[in-house]
């Protein structure tokens, strides 16, 4: 199993899932119109396309400091908690010789337990960056592929990826951090805010989001 040569504080640990959350109430914005989306992670609800509309804001913003020749192309936001559930289970199930603690924090490195999911509140959205024509500049793997395929390409500051691919990451998160979001360094894709990482991240004394429930 790869693991990172740095210090990684998964979304299981105890410093992230004991931080409180006081919701909000900010509802869920459609993405739709406002960003570029891609269609791969689309359910019939169109829940992917939403987030908080604060993160869509901030987003926006991020969107507003890239260089010409670059957008943000948003793959996935909200997520139901049953399908984030699901996702975590079959991840987990495919993580064998470990044993059931083992395969919890194992897992938690590329799918957050339910209970702590930042999809499931909104907060959290998966990207990555396009040109004009919507080609996806290379990021040295693709959004959502797990240690396991990647080798470990995955972690945000792996070293096993190619100069372009490692300029692009720093590109993204140029426009990202200072929107104010935060990276889960597992994932390059993977950035929120709001939510119990971001809070552990950036010393928030609580989360502004918890679990939603995504309407027509």
């Amino acid at each position: 199993m790869w693991q990172s040569p740095n210090e990684v504080v998964l979304i299981s640990d105890p410093r992230v899932t004991s931080i409180p959350v006081q919701e909000s109430g900010e509802p869920l914005a459609d993405v739709r119109g406002r960003l570029r989306v891609d269609p791969r992670m689309a359910d019939e609800q169109g829940a992917y396309a939403h987030l908080r509309a604060g993160v869509l804001q901030r987003l926006e913003h991020a969107e507003s400091l890239l260089p010409d020749g670059y957008h943000l192309l948003i793959v996935e936001g909200y997520r139901p908690v049953a399908t984030q559930r699901r996702i975590f289970d079959e991840y987990r199930a495919t993580l064998t010789g470990l044993t059931p603690e083992e395969s919890y924090v194992a897992a938690s490195r590329y799918v957050s337990p339910v209970e702590v999911a930042p999809h499931t509140a909104g907060a959290a959205v998966d990207l990555t960056l396009c040109a004009p024509d919507g080609t996806e500049y290379d990021m040295g793997t693709e959004v959502n592929d797990n240690p396991e395929q990647s080798d470990g390409a995955c972690y945000t500051a792996a070293p096993n990826i190619s100069d372009d691919a490692r300029a692009h990451r720093k590109l993204l998160a140029a426009a990202l951090e200072p929107a104010g979001l935060v990276n889960y360094p597992t994932e390059w894709w993977h950035w929120s805010y709001g939510d119990r990482y971001w809070a552990m991240v950036t010393r928030a004394p609580e989360a502004l989001y918890g679990p939603v429930e995504f309407t027509l």
